[in-house]
């Protein structure tokens, strides 16, 4: 009777060390969202970052364009033509700038989407891993309604005795 009851106690025990388990990995699992959220809401932003810089590129090699065919068309002055070749250059180094931007944009969007993908495979991980606590919590809940079964039929015999 005495083993029994330890068996149960030790079952109990093993029972709540299964739920206390469970309940860490759904917090990490939770926390893990929210880590993925705020990537996502980063990469939003990078995108959204992205398109303006995009759009500045396009606005400076419009302005540069524009600049050239000025160029092009041949200014009467030559004050007015090393004017001209100065916005060229301003231009040409905002564009060289731009496209810098443009070029760090995509490499932190790329790492963002490494992180991402790292994270959706720890989330993944973690899911699996809370599945097979689950699984073990009902695993032991079966062991322990069986060996409850097993005590009453026992207690059942032994009050017939």
């Amino acid at each position: 009777m005495d083993k029994i009851r330890e068996r149960l106690a030790a079952l109990r025990v093993e029972a709540d060390n299964a739920i206390e388990r469970a309940e860490m990995a759904e917090a990490k699992n939770k926390k893990l969202e929210q880590e993925l959220l705020g990537r996502d809401q980063e990469i939003t932003s990078l995108q959204h970052k992205l398109g303006v810089t995009g759009e500045q590129l396009e606005k400076a090699e419009s302005k540069l364009a524009d600049l050239k065919a000025a160029n092009a068309d041949g200014e009467s002055t030559r004050s007015n033509a090393e004017n001209l070749h100065r916005k060229v250059q301003l231009l040409e180094d905002e564009l060289d700038t731009a496209e810098k931007n443009v070029k760090e944009t995509m490499e932190k969007l790329r790492q963002v989407d490494v992180k991402a993908e790292h994270f959706e495979r720890q989330v993944q991980r973690v899911e699996q891993e809370r599945d097979q606590w689950e699984r073990k919590y009902e695993d032991a809940v079966a062991k322990y309604q069986g060996a409850q079964k097993e005590l009453d039929e026992l207690v059942r015999t032994m009050d017939q005795l």
